[in-house]
């Protein structure tokens, strides 16, 4: 399936240039980097769920209580 966007002249002289130094189509490049800007906004919104929650119901246990809880020893 095919996206497109649009950019100037000089944004996509500059996306040109960076695929060419990093070997890789400007396909390649445009897709690794909204992947990743998307993986990192997901991860944020995980983060921040993730600090609500523990601030709400906050558990906070020692080494020796999370081994043997987990069954390390």
């Amino acid at each position: 399936m095919g996206i497109s966007i649009r950019v100037t002249k000089k944004e996509s002289e500059l996306i040109k240039k960076y695929a060419e130094l990093q070997g890789k189509s400007v396909s390649e490049i445009m897709r690794k980097a909204v992947l990743e800007k998307i993986e990192d906004e997901f991860d944020i919104y995980i983060y921040g769920e993730a600090k609500k929650d523990y601030e709400t119901n906050a558990k906070v246990y020692t080494i020796a209580e999370a081994k043997k809880i987990l069954g390390i020893e």
